[in-house]
């Protein structure tokens, strides 16, 4: 494993939102959706691609705070823009699991 340094950490901002929309990405080449999130008032809403598909649908995830990188570059995904990256960990099988608070937090709050 490679050590980064406490200033190499500070760049990152992982940032709480709560999803507001979610859309199917049926041009994405594996299953995913597009995410609309609420970083509050300071970052505003960015929009993300997320391959969730597997333990997640459109109902489940409207209103769930998630975890996302909201200070790497926009990146073109196919015909979708993504405006920052959900967080999330794989299973065995592949599946991804979102990372979220376990309490609710202000939209916009800074990991520490």
């Amino acid at each position: 494993m490679n050590e980064i340094e406490w200033s190499d950490f500070e760049k990152v901002e992982l940032r709480v939102g709560t999803i507001t929309a979610v859309d199917d990405f049926p041009e994405a080449r594996k299953p995913a959706f597009k995410l609309t999130i609420d970083f509050g008032e300071d970052i505003g809403t960015r929009k993300s691609s997320a391959q969730i598909t597997d333990l997640y649908d459109a109902k489940t995830l409207i209103g769930r705070q998630v975890v996302a990188v909201v200070n790497f570059p926009r990146k073109q995904i196919g015909p979708f823009m993504s405006e920052c990256l959900v967080t999330g960990f794989a299973r065995e099988d592949g599946a991804i699991v979102l990372i979220s608070p376990t309490e609710a937090v202000p939209n916009g709050s800074k990991l520490m």
